[in-house]
């Protein structure tokens, strides 16, 4: 159980993630957390190095898409302006939302990695089917008081791991 919990990448923050590296490992399409992982909680407005990063992941050739347990229109609204697709309600860390987010990718399993900045939603939904997991920090303190509460056991498991300085990826 305790496997499913630990990601197979923890970095500071989305800029810190080796897309190249992930290109070289056979990663072709990356399922992305929306909030406190591309932009903080609530915000719908992205950073301009946000943007750099995308933009770099569509020239690596890399396909991307936004899963989030948020609602539609905020969703929608980030996903428009990166221009790729966004799944909201995706009830995270159920698989369901994982496989449409694949099938709109055009990608599987074993060359699909997940981001996101918390255990219980991203990275044990993305390690139960088998898929490259990388866990960020989060962007911002704020946010939605379930998670709050999460995060306090979500530092029990994340206090051992290191931050890694990407030349093993």
């Amino acid at each position: 159980m305790f496997k499913l919990l630990q990601p197979d990448l923890y970095v500071r923050t989305l800029q810190d993630i080796p897309l190249a590296a992930l290109k070289a490992r056979g990663i072709r399409g990356l399922i992305i957390d929306l909030d406190n992982t591309v932009t903080a909680w609530g915000r719908a407005t992205l950073d301009r190095e946000v943007h750099q990063w995308f933009t770099e992941l569509k020239r690596q050739g890399l396909r991307a898409c936004l899963v989030s347990n948020n609602r539609d229109v905020r969703v929608q609204k980030i996903a428009s302006c990166l221009d790729i697709p966004g799944i909201s309600r995706a009830g995270k860390p159920r698989r369901r939302a994982f496989y449409q987010a694949m099938a709109v990718m055009e990608t599987v399993v074993g060359n699909t990695a997940v981001i996101g900045d918390q255990v219980f939603t991203d990275v044990l939904g993305g390690n139960r089917l088998g898929l490259y997991t990388i866990l960020v920090m989060p962007i911002n303190k704020r946010e939605f008081i379930g998670t709050r509460v999460i995060r306090k056991i979500e530092k029990l498991i994340t206090k051992n791991l290191v931050i890694s300085d990407l030349k093993d990826v």
